[in-house]
């Protein structure tokens, strides 16, 4: 049950008080805060109607599925086809919080009918059941005559259009960090703040709001779910959820390609953790490699000094730079050519054991590479970056490996320094 300022459907958290929070927040196109720019709230609260009869507030009831309503009934716009009660439209229908019953499967029958010819024979003939039609006030429709419209389905085609517009999965996804950090890896201000700055770049094809669009294809990355679900939660066609996730993928990534940058060497010391300065102050990089492995030939087909190589890593490195990595990298010779100095943990070789000052430097080696292995972690939550990719999206994998390092880059800093 919901009172006061909130947004009465179950499920649905929308009351005045985000509101009034949403409009304190910075509008990055008009550069003001939203309550003064010319930018639509992203949500209004409509009371009961107290005058407008009887069938009218038990429509809403019924719709709403109150038998205890409080004194006074707030539904939020989301939940109209209109954003608001309308002559057309004046009750609540849309994302109700309650899962409608399917339909009743019924046996398909067969009508046989009997006729005699004057030759007293009798001759059967089989025909196919008329279809079954729903009038067009019965809420529960025929799944099957159904296009996975983005909203519920309505009533008339003059109103059709209009519902594919008519609300957000995203709102009611993501009510707060924990949800963004689940569904899209990054906090709910970080996304909010790159959904304003995508604006410009959907497709006028496509009829979700772009904050949806940009949530299902983070959704898709994080989760790495399969597109019919997604398209399940998002109402629309299979088809319609892969060309939209295939749009942004290449629009992310030119977006956020500048978040990965190689940054000066001065500005990599002005900024190096205490950790780094004190222990390895020439450290310009942290590599390491995931390496893909086959099944079929059951070794790694490609290895870590040809990703090296390819990466174009090498073209960054100055001399007297220092490349921090693993024991597994065999890259020493490539760096040597450069007059770079590789700073992995010694090896016992043929020893039986380190000597004490080689297990020191040991040490404080794996105390700051430790941050290159959270680094990654963060990386890895990404599932798409370690299961199987699908073959339909294998051709911008290296688009989806920088979008999701951006993505990491816009979370928070991984090493604070203590004074």
């Amino acid at each position: 049950m919901s009172s006061g300022s909130t947004c009465a459907v179950v499920g649905c958290h929308n009351n005045s008080r985000k509101l009034k929070n949403a409009l304190e927040t910075f509008c990055l196109e008009h550069q003001q805060l939203r309550k003064a720019c010319p930018c639509p709230p992203p949500y209004a609260l409509h009371s009961m109607p107290r005058n407008c009869g009887k069938d009218r507030k038990l429509a809403w009831l019924a719709a709403l599925r109150l038998k205890h309503p409080p004194k006074r009934v707030y539904v939020c716009s989301f939940h109209f086809i209109d954003k608001k009660p309308t002559e057309l439209h004046p009750d609540p229908e849309l994302y109700l919080g309650y899962d409608r019953p399917p339909p009743k499967k019924r046996r398909r029958l067969t009508r046989t009918t009997l006729s005699v010819t004057a030759s007293n024979q009798a001759s059967i003939s089989t025909q196919p059941p008329e279809p079954h039609l729903h009038s067009v006030h019965t809420q529960w429709e025929d799944p099957s005559q159904q296009d996975h419209q983005y909203c519920n389905r309505s009533r008339r085609k003059d109103v059709q259009d209009k519902m594919t517009q008519c609300d957000e999965v995203a709102y009611f996804i993501l009510q707060n960090d924990a949800d963004a950090l689940l569904y899209t890896g990054i906090a709910l201000e970080t996304f909010n703040t790159l959904v304003s700055t995508l604006e410009g770049y959907d497709n006028n094809e496509f009829t979700m709001p772009v904050r949806d669009q940009v949530l299902m294809t983070l959704m898709k990355l994080k989760s790495n779910r399969v597109i019919g679900d997604l398209s399940y939660q998002f109402h629309i066609s299979q088809s319609m959820a892969s060309k939209i996730i295939s749009h942004w993928l290449d629009k992310l990534e030119e977006v956020l390609r500048p978040l990965i940058p190689w940054l000066p060497k001065e500005t990599i010391q002005a900024t190096m953790p205490e950790a780094f300065k004190k222990n390895f102050p020439n450290s310009t990089c942290i590599i390491d490699c995931r390496e893909s492995y086959s099944h079929y030939y059951s070794h790694n087909t490609t290895h870590d000094k040809f990703i090296t190589m390819d990466s174009g890593i090498l073209t960054y490195l100055k001399p007297g730079d220092e490349v921090m990595a693993d024991r597994g990298f065999t890259i020493k010779d490539l760096l040597f050519e450069r007059k770079v100095r590789l700073v992995i943990p010694a090896f016992t070789k043929k020893r039986r054991q380190l000597t004490e000052e080689q297990v020191t430097y040991t040490r404080r080696i794996a105390n700051v590479r430790i941050h290159v292995e959270r680094a990654i972690r963060r990386l890895k939550v990404y599932k798409i970056l370690s299961q199987i990719v699908p073959i339909s999206m294998a051709p911008k994998v290296d688009k989806i490996l920088r979008i999701c390092a951006a993505l990491v880059n816009l979370r928070e800093d991984l090493i604070r320094d203590t004074q």
